[in-house]
């Protein structure tokens, strides 16, 4: 089947770019690299993959699962780069040119999406009902979620989150204090941690924890809960890309590789 006269429902690649652009509204947003079309490959697309970054070995099994093009969170380009085509940059590059694979990237758009994006999908995960006026988001960007999940302790809230997850989770502080204000930013969102106790929030739920943070959970008595940057980040691409798959008619995978990190 040659790329150039699919059969079967297909786009081309600048209308799948364009419903992203539409869907996720990049122009918004002041990010850390580009947003969009990074690699460009064939022009029909037919099967849409997507996952949360694009190391190696997502595109190997985005190349097994015969995609035209990938969807993620974390792409291969980002601000500060050497901008040189060596090693792990050379082995992803080469990888998706010779299959003629679409990368599309998104960053801060796909945290901050109010429905499909990676915060409000973690708050259906994990049960948290964001606020659905202005107290739902704080925070640089209005990237960080504001909503409610009651819960005896923070300790309580702690090990929903790692059965939800499946992972060990870190909470730092409130082991025994009742929560139900959960703050939400995904990923390494560890400088967000001061909005969200000025928001109001009796917890915050991240990706990542820093040296300082601990400090400032046990000063403020605002508890601190680290569920990992990858297992925080895995809900946002797959309904983003379930949604634009339907709206195109596209066969839609999702593929998660796993990261400890």
């Amino acid at each position: 089947m040659s790329a150039q006269n699919p059969e079967g429902p297909f786009a081309t690649r600048t209308a799948l770019t364009e419903a992203l652009d539409a869907l996720l509204v990049p122009a918004q947003f002041k990010d850390y690299g580009p947003n969009g079309l990074q690699v460009e490959g064939r022009m029909h697309v037919r099967k849409l993959v997507s996952g949360v970054t694009a190391s190696l070995a997502l595109i190997e099994a985005a190349v097994g699962e015969g995609a035209d093009a990938l969807l993620v969170h974390h792409g291969l380009f980002w601000r500060g780069q050497e901008g040189r085509v060596t090693g792990w940059m050379k082995a992803r590059l080469a990888k998706l040119l010779a299959h003629d694979i679409n990368l599309l990237a998104y960053h801060l758009p796909l945290d901050a999406h109010p429905q499909l994006g990676n915060n409000a999908q973690l708050a259906r995960h994990l049960g948290v009902d964001i606020y659905p006026d202005g107290r739902g988001r704080f925070g640089e960007q209005s990237l960080g979620f504001m909503g409610e999940r009651r819960s005896e302790s923070a300790r309580a809230l702690a090990d929903h989150i790692a059965q939800r997850l499946g992972r060990t989770v870190t909470l730092v502080t409130g082991e025994d204090r009742p929560v139900h204000r959960v703050a939400m930013c995904t990923g390494g969102a560890q400088s967000y941690f001061e909005a969200a106790i000025a928001a109001g929030a009796d917890v915050f739920v991240t990706g990542e924890i820093s040296e300082p943070q601990a400090h400032y959970a046990r000063e403020c008595g605002v508890a601190y809960i680290a569920c990992g940057h990858h297992a925080s980040e895995r809900y946002g691409a797959p309904a983003v890309g379930a949604h634009v798959a339907a709206q195109l008619g596209l066969t839609h995978v999702f593929i998660d590789i796993d990261n400890p990190a």
